[in-house]
């Protein structure tokens, strides 16, 4: 009896250790995209679902609704991008702690984490049901959008709290190594997302109030299941909700390294506000080809932020673990990873640019408009994910105030600087996307030359 229990959790704790990857030893390439791949189908497919969306709403409810999706993607990313953010400081601190094999910290941070995710949806429930008519208004949404954007900003703001406890559960997992099960759960809510479309839009006529709903349904399934996997797990990463509660010192820590993040992602996304309303001074015509447009982008920038997670992950434990002289060789990994990622499919997507525009709108001026954003903003986006990749190095390590100063200079000042003079010099399309590469090329150089100079003070040999 004795025997078949200990055989018992044996099985357990091996189909446990099955998801996680040792990141602190062995062949570097390999494991990297072993972590990454899934990460990546991740990403695309949770694109892919959220195309969906977008092309339910264009080809069955016209071009109207779909810039009416599109003009709120700006600006909810503006609003959730601090909590979101927050998110990176628990992978940080959950992978440093694993690698250092501090069984305790681990467990106290994941119900820190979780508590605070829950917390972070509720307050942001609020906001964004408020603020959405407002801020909209703010930005110059036209009177034949806005009451269309209201009401998809609105339904999708008040499934924020299962929105939130899938980014910052998920992010547990991913700290440990574990990116497959996150993608088979994104694949069944994404299903489920889909089917609701189909049925809520085309059935049932609700416009984008249908394709809101389908979303925070699909999401409300995707929390559920990262939940149960954590209320499953063993050991450390086992989350009981008798313990839920906030600790201040690991609250503390995930902010130090948290909140940098959330303000450079909320600093990219006032850049981004800028530029829709930018956008959306040229009319809803123009505002659906870049719709269109910035879905496709986003399977690349999905694929290339994998690598940045990746490489985050990988640096955390390996710092953690006191493995100094493997954090060089991951980043250049990753850097190479990503470059060949963002080279290959943003070249692949531009050209067969107007096939895929297609997909989205049968309108040829959509199109054309489409068209002339992924020539600048997608063959040039591997650059963007250099970019990130240096920050998940910088912010591995542990410092995360330094790469939001420089996004703060780089992305956000020299967009807003570009907006205000550039653009009003030359006051068409093609002038505002090429803000894009020029500011990430700056920025960029800026992290790689601050990553070397952290190196150049960390510990040449490892720590026994």
């Amino acid at each position: 009896m004795e025997r078949n229990g200990k055989i018992q959790a044996e099985e357990q704790d091996s189909m446990k250790k099955s998801y996680e990857i040792d990141m602190c030893s062995g062949p570097i390439l390999g494991k990297i995209l072993i972590f990454s791949i899934p990460l990546m189908l991740s990403g695309i497919l949770q694109l892919l679902f959220n195309a969906a969306d977008v092309i339910v709403v264009g080809r069955y409810a016209g071009s109207q609704s779909l810039a009416a999706v599109g003009s709120t993607t700006a600006l909810i990313n503006l609003l959730i991008n601090i909590f979101v953010g927050l998110s990176v400081g628990v992978n940080v601190l959950v992978a440093q702690y694993y690698g250092a094999k501090s069984d305790g910290d681990v467990s106290e941070t994941i119900h820190t984490a979780i508590t605070l995710g829950l917390v972070s949806g509720l307050f942001l429930v609020a906001v964004g049901i408020v603020a959405a008519r407002p801020l909209l208004e703010l930005m110059g949404t036209p009177d034949d959008v806005i009451n269309k954007s209201t009401i998809y900003m609105q339904i999708y703001f008040a499934g924020m709290p299962v929105t939130m406890l899938y980014n910052f559960g998920s992010a547990v997992l991913r700290a440990v190594g574990d990116t497959r099960r996150p993608l088979y759960f994104l694949t069944a809510a994404g299903v489920v997302n889909v089917l609701l479309n189909l049925v809520f839009v085309i059935y049932f006529n609700l416009d984008v109030a249908g394709v809101a709903l389908a979303t925070v349904a699909a999401q409300a399934i995707s929390a559920a299941l990262v939940l149960k996997s954590l209320l499953s797990a063993e050991g450390c990463l086992k989350l009981k909700i008798h313990e839920l509660k906030i600790s201040k010192v690991k609250l503390k820590r995930i902010a130090r390294v948290g909140l940098p993040a959330g303000m450079q992602g909320a600093i990219f996304s006032i850049s981004n506000v800028l530029i829709q309303s930018s956008v959306n001074s040229f009319g809803s015509i123009a505002m659906a080809g870049n719709t269109a447009a910035q879905n496709i982008e986003g399977f690349i920038y999905a694929a290339m932020n994998a690598v940045y997670q990746t490489n985050l992950s990988f640096t955390s434990q390996n710092y953690g673990g006191r493995k100094y002289k493997r954090i060089g060789k991951i980043t250049l990994t990753c850097v190479a990873v990503v470059t060949v990622v963002g080279l290959v499919l943003g070249v692949s997507f531009y050209g067969i640019g107007e096939t895929l525009l297609g997909i989205y709108s049968s309108d040829p001026q959509v199109i054309q408009y489409g068209m002339r954003r992924l020539g600048i903003i997608g063959l040039l986006y591997f650059i963007c994910g250099i970019m990130d990749t240096m920050v998940g190095s910088i912010r591995g390590i542990g410092y995360s105030v330094l790469p939001m100063c420089v996004s703060l200079a780089g992305a956000c000042g020299l967009r807003v600087v570009w907006i205000f003079t550039v653009f009003q010099w030359s006051h068409n399309l093609t002038t505002l996307y090429i803000s894009y590469p020029f500011t990430w090329i700056v920025t960029g150089t800026a992290h790689i030359i601050c990553f070397l100079l952290i190196r150049r003070k960390m510990p040449k040999e490892d720590w026994e």
